[in-house]
């Protein structure tokens, strides 16, 4: 049984990380990263079979590919406190000629990212064809997704969608960052998604539902029984509730803090809200 407690201090430490990056280059995009937070560290830390160090191809081994590449605080904390670099390189966040960009890219080499991402709608296509490869190896481990619902609304998902269960890639599965927020407003106000679950199940994939995804517990078990679901012939699909801002009460359920730093003041409270558990870089 996974260690509860150890997860929720690394997920704590997670948020005081992308606190710290994005406001110390007054750039970035907390709210996204603070909402899939519990859902990242448990991926990295429990849920996948990864092997040590890390080689581009991933055969082998479970691999992870992070379309709303905006969250790119969030996959760099998990990164580095999951070992693929030093947790000191975090202090380079969205510096000139830093690994770590304000999305992720692959021509400066930084383990753990396979492909740039941050151009939306293209993550799910990507991930579809490294599921295929495995298959082609006869290589029997996982490629997991994460996608933002605004992303949604970008048509290439839904070519993706229909391809995925068409060809039975049913060695995906593709969670659904479902916080209802995006870069303009709610979702439904927006471009509304409709009934997300009828769609997918429409489409002819497995569909589940975490009702809490910023609960570790609740993301433990979810993303125990979407691994169930592999292996029949459906592409899987999580749809995740969370809360966008999630841990920093003046950020929550709201998407003001899509893409907006927080001063010295609002640090601080972030910060006092997020007691340091591991160690700060």
């Amino acid at each position: 049984m996974p260690n509860i407690k150890q997860l929720e201090d690394l997920t704590i430490q997670t948020r005081r990380d992308i606190l710290r990056m994005v406001h110390r280059v007054n750039s970035g995009h907390p709210g996204g990263s603070l909402g899939c937070a519990e859902f990242l560290v448990t991926l990295f830390n429990v849920i996948m079979d990864r092997q040590d160090g890390f080689s581009m191809n991933g055969n082998n081994e479970d691999i992870f590919f992070l379309s709303n590449g905006h969250i790119s605080p969030l996959f760099y904390s998990v990164l580095a406190r999951a070992g693929y670099f030093p947790v000191e390189e975090l202090n380079t966040f969205r510096h000139i000629n830093s690994r770590l960009q304000g999305h992720p890219t692959t021509h400066e080499g930084l383990p753990g990212v396979r492909v740039a991402s941050g151009s939306l709608g293209q993550g799910l296509s990507i991930a579809i064809g490294a599921a295929q490869t495995k298959k082609l190896n006869n290589d029997n481990h996982l490629v997991y997704s994460l996608h933002g619902d605004g992303e949604l609304q970008e048509g290439q998902n839904w070519e993706a969608i229909m391809y995925a269960s068409a060809k039975k890639i049913d060695n995906l599965i593709a969670t659904i960052d479902y916080n209802g927020q995006q870069i303009d407003g709610k979702t439904d106000d927006v471009v509304s998604l409709g009934n997300l679950k009828a769609k997918f199940l429409a489409f002819d994939w497995e569909v589940m539902e975490i009702e809490n995804g910023n609960n570790i517990e609740s993301v433990l078990e979810g993303m125990s029984i979407a691994k169930e679901k592999t292996g029949q012939g459906k592409p899987v699909c999580v749809l995740m509730k969370t809360i966008m801002g999630n841990g920093v009460d003046f950020m929550m359920h709201t998407h003001a803090w899509h893409g907006k730093a927080p001063n010295d003041e609002q640090l601080a409270v972030g910060l006092e809200q997020n007691p340091e558990t591991i160690g700060d870089y």
